[in-house]
C-alpha cells in the first residue's frame, strides 16, 4: 500500500503541497470545506464588481484533474485521533473518517472580531466567496436604496461606507469603493450624486499599511486622500449595529451613521487548530495558531505538519512569519519535500526557510505600492508589478485570460462587469442563522481556505 497523505485545506499551502507530491508514491486525500480553491487576495475585486467569483475560485477537481494520486472529498474536519491516525470529517449530511500516515493541516484562517463576533452580522469580513457576494449586494444596493430616499440624513447614511482595517485588504477595498463612487457610477443615478459618497478607512494602529514602512505608508495614505477616502488611524471600533458604527479616538467616542460596513481587521486560526493542539499537546499563540517545530511539524508528531496561517513559526528575524500566501506556498512545498525525503530513507527535519518575495497592495487603478527586498515602488510601476504577480498566481489559464479582460473593462473603461447582486446574496447570512444549515455545517468552523 502506498503512503497515505491526508491534506486538510485546498488553499495555497495545501494545494502547493499536493502539487509537489504529484510524482511521489503516495495516495493523497484532500479534504476541503468547499469544492473550489480560493484566491483570497482578489476577493475585494469580487465584492466591488470587477471579477466574478469563478475567476478567483476555480474548481479543485479541475485544478487537479491531471494528478492521478489525489482523491478530493468535501467536508470539514472535526477531530484528529493522533493515536489511531484517523481524521473525523463532517460532510454535507454525512460523517466519515479518513486514515493517514502523514497529515498536512492547512485550514487557513478565520476572520477575527477581537471577541465581538456579533459585529459580523452588520460588518461582513473578507474570507470567503459568501462574504464577497454579500458585500457586493450591500455596496451596490446601498446606492440603489439611497436613490429612493428624500431625507438627507437617510441618504447620507446609505452613502457612507466604513472599512475597518487599514492593511492590504482594507486599503484595497476602500480604494475600490471610492473608484466606484467617483468614477464608475458617476452619472448613473437621477436623484443622488455618487461622488458625494463618504468612504472611511478606520484602524486602531497608527498608519495605513504599517508593515510596508513609513515611506510607502505615507504614499498610500496620500493616494487614498486623493481618492476621497477619509483615513482614521489610532481609531478603535467599539460598537456596530445595522445603521451605524461607533468609534473611539483619543478617549472620545463618535457614532457614524453608515449602512454599509466592511471588516478587514484581524485574523485568527480556525477552531481546528485548537483541537489539533489539544490532541497533540502542542501550544498555540494568542491568535490560536499552532507553535510548530522548525520543519513545520508538530512537537512529538513528525507525521503531522501545520502550514501557512495555521502555524506559528519565527522567521530569521525572530518575528512570527506573516499570514500571507507566500508563507503558505513555501511551507507547503517544504512539507512535501520532507515527506519525499522520509519515503526515500533520507534525513529529515530540515528547518523551513522562508524567502520573503515582498509585499504588494493596490490603492486604485494604475496605483499601488510595492516593497520588494530593498526596492520601494509606488504609483504605476508598482501597479504593473502587482498585475504581473497576481496573474502569475491565478490558477488556470482561463482565469488569467478572463481576469485580464475584466481588468481592461474596469481600469481602462468605466464599467464593472460583475454588478449583479441578488436578495439571496444580501440576506443569506440571516436566513442561515434563522433556519439553520441543512448540511449541518458546524457553526463555529470557517471555510478551510489556507
Amino acid at each position: 500500500m502506498s503512503h497515505r497523505v491526508v491534506v486538510v485545506g485546498a488553499g495555497f499551502g495545501g494545494l502547493f503541497a499536493i502539487k509537489a507530491l504529484r510524482r511521489a508514491d503516495v495516495e493523497i486525500t484532500l479534504i476541503n470545506g468547499t469544492a473550489y480553491h480560493l484566491f483570497q487576495p482578489l476577493l475585494y475585486q469580487v465584492a466591488t464588481g470587477i471579477l466574478s467569483e469563478g475567476e478567483v475560485a476555480p474548481p479543485i477537481r479541475e485544478v487537479l484533474r491531471r494528478q492521478q494520486n489525489v482523491d478530493v472529498r468535501l467536508g470539514w474536519v472535526q477531530d484528529v485521533d493522533v493515536e489511531r491516525k484517523v481524521v473525523s470529517v463532517a460532510g454535507p449530511g454525512i460523517d466519515y473518517t479518513v486514515p493517514y500516515d502523514t497529515l498536512i493541516v492547512a485550514a487557513g484562517a478565520s476572520q477575527s472580531y477581537f471577541g465581538n463576533d456579533e459585529f459580523a452580522d452588520h460588518a461582513p469580513g473578507m474570507k470567503s466567496i459568501d462574504d464577497a457576494l454579500e458585500l457586493r449586494a450591500r455596496i451596490f444596493g446601498a446606492f440603489e436604496v439611497a436613490d429612493l430616499h428624500t431625507d438627507p440624513a437617510t441618504v447620507e447614511a446609505w452613502m457612507t461606507f466604513v472599512v475597518v482595517g487599514a492593511g492590504p485588504t482594507g486599503t484595497e477595498m476602500a480604494g475600490q469603493i471610492a473608484e466606484l463612487a467617483h468614477r464608475n457610477l458617476r452619472g448613473q443615478f437621477r436623484h443622488i450624486d455618487s461622488r458625494k459618497a463618504r468612504i472611511l478607512l478606520v484602524d486602531a494602529v497608527g498608519a495605513v499599511l504599517n508593515t510596508f514602512g513609513d515611506q510607502l505608508s505615507a504614499k498610500a495614505e496620500k493616494q487614498l486622500d486623493k481618492l476621497g477616502v477619509e483615513v482614521r488611524t489610532n481609531t478603535k471600533v467599539v460598537a456596530v449595529d445595522a445603521n451605524s458604527i461607533e468609534v473611539e479616538s483619543n478617549g472620545e467616542r463618535e457614532r457614524i451613521p453608515a449602512m454599509t460596513k466592511v471588516w478587514a481587521a484581524g485574523v485568527a486560526a480556525p477552531p481546528l487548530a485548537a483541537k489539533l493542539a489539544a490532541a497533540t499537546g502542542a501550544k498555540t499563540d494568542r491568535a490560536g495558531r499552532i507553535l510548530v517545530e522548525p520543519d513545520t511539524s508538530l512537537p512529538g508528531h513528525p507525521e503531522i505538519f501545520a502550514l501557512g496561517d495555521m502555524m506559528s513559526l519565527a522567521g530569521e528575524d525572530g518575528k512570527p512569519l506573516p499570514g500571507v500566501a507566500q508563507v503558505a506556498i513555501q511551507s507547503g512545498r517544504h512539507a512535501a519535500d520532507q515527506i519525499k525525503r522520509r519515503l526515500a530513507g533520507r534525513e529529515t527535519g530540515q528547518p523551513f526557510r522562508y524567502f520573503d518575495k515582498g509585499s504588494l497592495a493596490t490603492i486604485s487603478r494604475f496605483s499601488a505600492v510595492a516593497s520588494i527586498w530593498k526596492l520601494r515602488l509606488s504609483g504605476f510601476p508598482a501597479w504593473v508589478v502587482w498585475v504581473a504577480v497576481h496573474l502569475f498566481y491565478l490558477v488556470g489559464f482561463k482565469n488569467r485570460v478572463t481576469a485580464v479582460l475584466h481588468w481592461f473593462v474596469s481600469f481602462l473603461g468605466r464599467g464593472r462587469s460583475e454588478r449583479v447582486a441578488t436578495q439571496q446574496q444580501a440576506f443569506a447570512r440571516q436566513a442561515i442563522r434563522a433556519y439553520g444549515d441543512p448540511f449541518r455545517r458546524p457553526s463555529e468552523q470557517t471555510e478551510q481556505v489556507g
